[in-house]
């Protein structure tokens, strides 16, 4: 009974060599996630590189 409810799940199987999708890839969600910044903290990095800089002219003067 457990193979039988874990083979009809939905997810893609391998029959023969070929891998065929779940019978609901029709009625799925898309999952896309739109391409963000590579770097996830540059607010955070640009105030540090902000406040060293501002550091380093404090102790010029």
């Amino acid at each position: 009974m457990m193979l039988a409810s874990l083979a009809s799940t939905g997810c893609q199987m391998d029959i023969a060599g070929q891998t065929l999708p779940s019978p609901y890839y029709l009625t799925d969600d898309v999952q896309y996630y739109a391409p963000g910044p590579e770097f996830k903290l540059a607010r955070e990095a640009a105030a540090l590189k902000e406040q060293s800089a501002s550091q380093i002219s404090e102790q010029q003067r």
